[in-house]
């Protein structure tokens, strides 16, 4: 699913961390989302509503200003069955590892990576770090982000089924019928 922000939309979850201040051993982080916050997300992803949401990271400084970042976010969310349009509850167990990088050096790697994607078939998709934007990791973003994408768009209850009806066409229901007809006329009438 994605993430229907504009940009002109704040962010809900926030939780910055400013790079220039992670120590060299790294730094963990547990976030639990506000009730309103929570309401923002919920809002913002179209969901009915988001009953919890808690993420785990481990933020680890590399080489070349690079920032690691690895953790978990568990949501429980509110969702309506599109089978049966019962309201439903669904768990979210997202993994995150990401890297970070300054925004030049981000932007840099971004363009190296799309210009090997011009060969016929890469081995493998590489993804390109995020960027340090002001010299600050947003992790209540991320794990706003992580949410999203690992939120089911099409939700259904356990052991609902969608059927469609299936009728058997009728032969003499088609696009060529009405030729069909007048042919076999004038062949009666020959």
């Amino acid at each position: 699913m994605s993430r229907p922000n504009t940009g002109s939309e704040p962010d809900p979850w926030r939780a910055p961390i400013i790079v220039a201040q992670i120590p060299e051993a790294g730094l963990h982080r547990e976030l639990e989302a506000s009730a309103g916050e929570r309401q923002a997300m919920a809002g913002l992803a179209g969901l009915r509503e988001i009953l919890s949401a808690h993420a785990s990271f481990d933020v680890v400084p590399k080489s070349g200003g690079r920032v690691q970042v690895t953790g978990l976010v568990r949501a429980r969310v509110g969702q309506t069955c599109v089978v049966t349009l019962d309201p439903i509850e669904s768990e979210v167990d997202e993994e995150v590892d990401l890297t970070f990088a300054p925004e030049a050096e981000a932007r840099r790697l971004a363009d190296l990576i799309e210009e090997g994607q011009d060969d016929e078939e890469p081995p493998e998709v590489i993804d390109p770090p995020e960027a340090i934007v002001n010299g600050i990791i947003d992790l209540g973003r991320l794990a706003t982000d992580a949410l999203f994408l690992a939120i089911d768009p099409y939700p259904r209850k356990p052991g609902v089924v969608f059927e469609a009806e299936v009728t058997a066409p009728d032969p003499e229901d088609h696009p060529f019928a009405v030729l069909k007809a007048l042919q076999d006329g004038k062949k009666k009438g020959e």
